[in-house]
This record gives C-alpha cells, structure tokens and sequence, in this order.
C-alpha cells in the first residue's frame, strides 16, 4: 500500500472531473495574475532594453553575479556535507540504546528544528562580531572580517538542516522491514553495529528523495545570508539592481540562476538513484532489496506527512 493509499481514498469518476474543473479555474485566476503583473511592468517600463542590457556585458557577470554565485554555492556545499555528518550522528544518538543520549539528542533536534534559521545565522553572527574572546581567537586563526559571516551562514544551516536530516534517517531506519535489524543481531553483531552497518545505509537509499528535497532547502536558505551581509547571489543581485537601476531585472535573473540551480540537484540526485537501483538489480536477491527500501521511504513518507497533517489540526 502506498503512501498516498493510506493518506486518503483515491477519488472517483464524478470527484476527479470536480478536481480538473478546480485545476482549470485555478490555473485561469493563475494566468489572469501573471498577466495583470506583466502588463503593471510594461506600464512601468521593467521590460525595456536599458533594464536588461547589463546582463550582456562581462562586469555585471565577473563583479556581480558570478562571485555571488560563487558564494553561494561555497556556503551551501560546506553546509550540506556537515549537514548530513551531523544529521546522520544525531540520528544514530536518538536511537541509542542508552536512554540519557536519546533523551539530550532529542532535545538538542527538537530545539534547532523549532529555531528559524535566520536567527541562528543572527545569533551567531553577533556572538563572532561581539564576542571579546571570540573576536580575538578569530584574529589569531586569521577568520575574522567577511569569515565571520561565512561561518554564520553555515552554522545556522547546519544546525537546522541536520536536526531535519536526523529526523529523515530516524524515521527512514524505522520503516525498514523488521527482518533486517533480526538478521544483523542472528549473526552476532551488537544492536548499534546493526544500525551502523546495515539500517543506515538502507535508510539513506530509501529516503534519498527526502534527502535531495533538504539540500535544495539548504541551498535556498543560504541566500538569508544577505541580512548578515554574506555577499552571496542575493546580496550581490541587489548591489547589482541598485548600481543599474533595474532591481526587478536583476531580481529575476538571480530567480532563475537559483531554479537552474535546484534543477540540477534535482536531476543529478535522480541520475544516482538510477545508477543505484540498477546496481542492485544486477545483484543476486536485488529485486527484493529495491523493493523493500521502496516501500520503507513510502513508509517513511507517509508517516512523515501524517505527522504534518496532525501538527497542522
């Protein structure tokens, strides 16, 4: 049964024409808002030549957008790999079989998942910024200036991504079949070489679509840096709109840049899932393994979205 089985019925020949009638309508009111706003640009002139010009020359594109570009995808690479270090170690701290580790891991998760991540990037940015003893240590290790809000960027994603991430891996290490975890304990492996060796690894395949959705969020959320002046894609784009007066242009192209982006993430996430299923196909008994962590990140999914709904009523 699939995760979309047990979140609701699927509907009927009179419920479906009722859900196309509402995706026509809504899509018209859609359509009507999107030309209304393109005819308020015209009459502004947003789209004349001279707003979009100074994306044909090289300056806008070496002093600009492309050291914000940069930027942005340095904070975001760096976040994303600790992201999934720390997310996988809570993960494994929240199912230890020690119940004080679970208990402090839980509230450390629970805390930075409740937290927005700007004010985490906030927070640390003054405690780098302000701090004597802070400032000083940065002084010595040659950090300080425009690293302190690189760091800041970085740790409030982390902090919040990977309590997120170990939620994935927990619940993902959940709705693996329970015959996994009994055949890593009938050969003698103790209960956190099981999870170790076996459930995480399977846990991380299954929940890979969930895993790609936090990496296009972090790599959005990097762009909050802006308030701390982290002169990421955003920042830069706004210098950019500033120095030609053509703030929606630049606006716009930085959109796209950011769906380029999340694009290719997309896709090269979907490459490797490929590549990965196709492997264990290969294998002896590789069917029946794809199967199984199919089911678990469905599994998973839906206990996840269940709990969404029940934190929403």
């Amino acid at each position: 049964m699939s995760a979309q089985q047990v979140l609701f019925d699927i509907p009927g020949p009179k419920a479906r024409a009722r859900h196309l009638v509402y995706g026509i309508v809504g899509s018209l009111v859609i359509l009507g808002l999107l030309t209304i706003a393109a005819l308020r640009m015209v009459e502004k002139g947003q789209f004349e030549a001279a707003k979009w010009t100074p994306f044909l020359e090289s300056n806008t594109w070496t002093f600009y957008l492309l050291p914000g570009l940069i930027a942005t995808l340095q904070a975001a690479a760096v976040a994303v790999v600790l992201s999934m270090v720390v997310g996988i170690g809570l993960a494994m701290l929240r199912m230890s079989d020690i119940r004080v580790v679970r208990w402090a891991s839980g509230v450390f998760v629970e805390f930075f998942r409740a937290v927005p991540v700007l004010i985490m990037m906030i927070f640390t940015w003054q405690m780098l910024v302000k701090n004597p003893t802070i400032v000083s240590l940065m002084d010595s290790l040659g950090l300080s200036g425009s690293n302190a809000t690189f760091i800041a960027v970085v740790v409030g994603l982390v902090l919040y991504n990977g309590s997120v991430i170990c939620e994935v891996v927990r619940n993902g290490v959940g709705s693996l079949p329970g015959g996994q975890r009994e055949a890593g304990l009938s050969v003698g492996l103790s209960p956190a070489q099981v999870r170790r060796s076996i459930l995480v690894p399977q846990a991380l395949t299954a929940m890979l679509p969930a895993l790609v959705s936090q990496i296009v969020v972090i790599t959005k959320d990097s762009a909050l840096g802006y308030i701390i002046t982290y002169p990421e894609l955003l920042s830069r784009t706004r210098q950019l709109g500033s120095a030609n007066a053509n703030t929606l242009a630049a606006y716009l192209v930085a959109a796209v840049i950011f769906i380029l982006i999340n694009y290719a993430i997309t896709k090269l996430a979907e490459w490797i899932e490929g590549r990965q299923r196709r492997k264990r196909r290969a294998t002896p008994g590789g069917d029946a393994q794809t199967q199984n962590e199919e089911q678990a990140g469905q599994r998973a999914a839906g206990a996840g979205l269940g709990a969404q709904a029940r934190a929403g009523g």
